[in-house]
């Protein structure tokens, strides 16, 4: 939709020389014309008029200017006076140009075309008025001189309107130019954030993978071949009974084995992700949800339901991290009232449901406001995030869905897989 542009026409052109037309028509005519009382006070009488109709519908109401229909009316009443003076006397056509200034600087498109041409009606009238019309010759040169008028400033509004639209053009050009300029600062600032995140992510999942990797080893050998210890010596210990001289070293040595068996299992549990060092899933997401409710100010309602099964680290981390994610997002977009954490332990998998009352947004929309708006985002939630939440659940096989509309809240839902029965994690 092309846009109106506005610019405020030359202060002395619409303010100062329709007045001083006026001031040097006056004495003019006082010296050339032999006016009589009665002619004189209706000709002064008329251009006060038109110096009055100016003041107080222009000069005094700038406010006005950007009001069509105002100064519309304000130029036709113009013409009238104008038109009434060159009729009393040809000479008042020299005032003409103040209806052409502003007929050419308040009027809009097409309405300037009409106030110009019924300005050159008036003023081809004034300049024709010594041509006798008694005939043919002089009614077609009276004729010629006021349609010559027409044409001629006709044409000046014409190439007026045309220079005004390539300004357009261009204005809209250098606007759409800087809209693109400020999409792709928003964009870029956009990658930015999500390559830090990415960044982020990867530290975050070297680290942990080298966290499990350190507890397997710790499991797997260590503390395994601790346990085979261990049992080997209470089966000596059942086979035979162990010589008097024998006992202490031999209880010292189970001992032994038994403590760094339990300081083994300390260090792999040291090695699970915080806040689950020394939480179950239940109790981290309790406490994660009571310091953002401490910090926003907003109640969360968590709830665990269904039998605890077991799970792999990573995939409690996953979802210790959904949780945290999307109630950050509630936090930064949503502007809700009510927010809830529901843990629910199902036969095969675990699934975390984070909801709010929120102002919501439209799921479908949230691919294309990612990747084709240049910065656009969602009303509710921030798209990144949420592709990061995906990526992480998606990555441990699991399921993340999204509720939402807006006006109606947002419910997020992940599910993963539980390890099978009698398993451990």
């Amino acid at each position: 939709m092309s846009r109106k542009i506005s610019h405020q026409p030359p202060f002395l052109l619409v303010n100062v020389v329709p007045y001083t037309l006026l001031a040097i028509l006056v004495p003019i005519l006082m010296i050339v014309e032999d006016w009589t009382g009665a002619s004189l006070l209706i000709d002064l009488g008329l251009c006060g008029l038109a110096a009055a109709w100016m003041l107080g519908m222009f000069t005094l109401r700038p406010g006005w200017r950007d009001r069509p229909r105002i100064m519309g009316v304000f130029v036709a009443g113009l013409l009238v006076i104008t038109t009434v003076l060159v009729i009393r006397h040809p000479l008042f056509g020299l005032f003409t140009p103040a209806a052409y200034i502003y007929s050419f600087t308040v009027l809009r498109w097409p309405w300037r075309l009409l106030g110009v041409a019924t300005a050159a009606v008036v003023a081809g009238t004034a300049q024709a008025s010594s041509v006798p019309r008694t005939d043919a010759l002089g009614l077609t040169l009276h004729v010629t001189i006021i349609a010559f008028n027409i044409a001629m400033m006709c044409a000046c509004a014409w190439g007026l309107r045309l220079a005004e639209k390539e300004e357009e053009r261009r204005e809209q050009t250098l606007e759409e130019l800087s809209r693109t300029n400020r999409l792709l600062e928003a964009s870029l600032a956009e990658n930015a954030g999500l390559h830090a995140q990415l960044l982020a992510q990867a530290r975050e999942a070297g680290v942990l993978d080298e966290r499990q990797r350190m507890a397997r080893e710790i499991h797997d050998t260590l503390a395994q071949g601790l346990t085979g210890i261990i049992a080997q010596l209470q089966a000596a210990e059942q086979m035979h009974e162990v010589p008097a001289p024998w006992r202490r070293p031999f209880d010292a040595v189970k001992n032994l084995a038994r403590e760094s068996l339990a300081e083994a299992r300390r260090s792999v549990d040291a090695l699970r992700p915080e806040p689950l060092r020394t939480a179950r899933l239940s109790d981290a997401l309790a406490d994660v949800a009571d310091r953002w409710s401490r910090l926003h100010g907003l109640a969360v309602h968590v709830t665990t339901t269904g039998t605890v099964r077991p799970m792999t680290p990573e995939a409690e981390f996953a979802l210790l991290r959904t949780a945290q994610e999307a109630l950050a997002n509630v936090a930064k977009h949503a502007r809700a009232t009510r927010a809830g954490v529901t843990l629910s332990y199902l036969e095969h998998e675990v699934a975390l449901d984070v909801r709010d009352d929120g102002k919501g947004f439209d799921p479908a929309g949230l691919q294309a406001a990612t990747t084709t708006d240049g910065g656009a985002r969602p009303a509710s939630h921030s798209g990144f995030g949420l592709t990061i939440m995906r990526q992480r659940v998606e990555g441990l096989s699991g399921t993340l869905r999204i509720e939402s509309e807006p006006g109606a809240g947002t419910g997020i839902s992940a599910c993963l897989p539980t390890l099978p029965a009698g398993s451990h994690a």
